[in-house]
């Protein structure tokens, strides 16, 4: 067996861990969040909204499956830092065409081995996501600390034009053309654009800086705000395109972050949840169908209605907003942090969660199909007021 170089992870608050070096040899930082999901790691390692974040992954094996060149939900690994306990030695699957580890050291991704992380993420749980620190090049612990401290917090942070495309592209509808979305990429993942080709949706995906009327000279139907990273407090610009949208009544569909652009676009506050929401296995109680779903969530923050937060139940009444009614239609389970907002008066709603979610679970993946009626319902509208 090849003996691995020594590695250490060091939290904020001092506390250290030991292990061996997986993926590049070096250091990085990041803000530290673990990841309940069971499978789907590269889909993980891939989503845009963990850049900057340090991901420990509950499951005790990871790479079994390897990787291969169809389940990234972007051109790249974003995760700042990866941490597992046992990683597998041989990656064994059909699709596979390489090794996680190798994956990883080739995009220069600082990970660790052989970690606690039942211990970690008991520790994260009781004392909130934190700054972090991964070295295999200096393994004194006083030493990495002192950095940890020194790097930026997630509060405050506006990353999502860091993860934006650069140039606009189009994903064209599979089968019939029906629709035309036009979608702000915050931090986009494949899985969204190929869930709305299948309902015969052209998207069109735009830079986060793109302006309302650009989005519409796409000759959009509607709009979509995407998930991406970051603290949405900080998002000024797309708050301000999804207020113009609302006041011109485009219809709107928001997941993740850009549930929470949309939930302040409507005047509500958003906040940093203790140690977030990640994994593949959230139960979310939709309210318009008394259904609850298995969710795959990936969120730090949240959106702050009146009655929510610490964990209070939340009130299932019309809020009055500037922009008319609006209903919370989701809420996690767990906590009874807010998991979607529909606006009685617009055709707009949002989902905390990932409906596109990739590899699953795919119970929500109706919201979709929601988001078609509600264009269609506008197009039909808009058809018979210009008859």
């Amino acid at each position: 067996m090849v003996k691995r170089r020594p590695a250490i992870l060091v939290l904020e608050d001092g506390r250290t861990f030991p292990g061996e070096a997986y993926g590049s040899v070096g250091e990085t930082f990041g803000e530290a969040v673990f990841n309940t999901g069971m499978t789907g790691y590269q889909e993980t390692l891939t989503d845009p909204s963990y850049h900057r974040q340090v991901v420990v992954q509950t499951a005790p094996h990871i790479g079994n499956t390897g990787v291969n060149g169809e389940d990234d939900e972007s051109g790249r690994i974003w995760v700042a830092g990866y941490v597992v306990r046992d990683p597998a030695r041989i990656g064994s699957n059909w699709r596979a065409t390489g090794g996680l580890e190798d994956r990883l050291a080739t995009e220069g991704v600082v990970g660790i081995s052989g970690v606690d992380t039942r211990a970690l993420t008991r520790h994260l749980r009781e004392r909130g996501a934190m700054r972090v620190g991964i070295s295999s090049i200096d393994n004194d612990p006083q030493s990495l600390l002192a950095r940890v401290r020194q790097a930026p917090q997630m509060v405050g942070a506006d990353l999502s034009a860091e993860v934006s495309t650069a140039e606009p592209y189009v994903v064209e509808a599979l089968g019939e053309h029906r629709f035309t979305v036009a979608a702000l990429d915050l931090g986009i993942k494949r899985n969204v654009p190929r869930r709305l080709a299948t309902r015969g949706v052209t998207t069109h995906v735009l830079p986060g800086s793109s302006s309302i009327d650009q989005m519409l000279a796409t000759g959009a139907d509607a709009i979509f705000l995407s998930p991406g990273p970051g603290d949405p407090a900080t998002a000024d610009a797309p708050v301000e395109l999804a207020r113009e949208a609302l006041r011109r009544e485009v219809p709107l569909f928001g997941i993740c972050f850009g549930s929470q652009i949309l939930g302040r676009a409507l005047g509500f506050g958003t906040y940093k949840l203790g140690y977030g929401h990640r994994g593949i296995n959230q139960p979310v109680l939709d309210r318009v169908t008394g259904k609850v779903e298995v969710t795959s969530h990936n969120h730090g923050f949240a959106v702050q209605v009146p009655g929510s937060g610490g964990g209070a139940v939340v009130p299932d009444q019309v809020i009055d907003t500037d922009f008319g009614g609006v209903r919370v239609s989701h809420v996690c389970l767990n906590d009874n942090v807010v998991e979607g907002l529909r606006a009685v008066d617009l055709p707009a709603f949002t989902v905390q969660y990932h409906p596109e979610a990739a590899a699953g679970p795919h119970d929500a993946d109706y919201l979709f199909d929601r988001f078609a009626e509600l264009i269609e319902g506008r197009t039909h509208s808009k058809g018979r007021s210009n008859a």
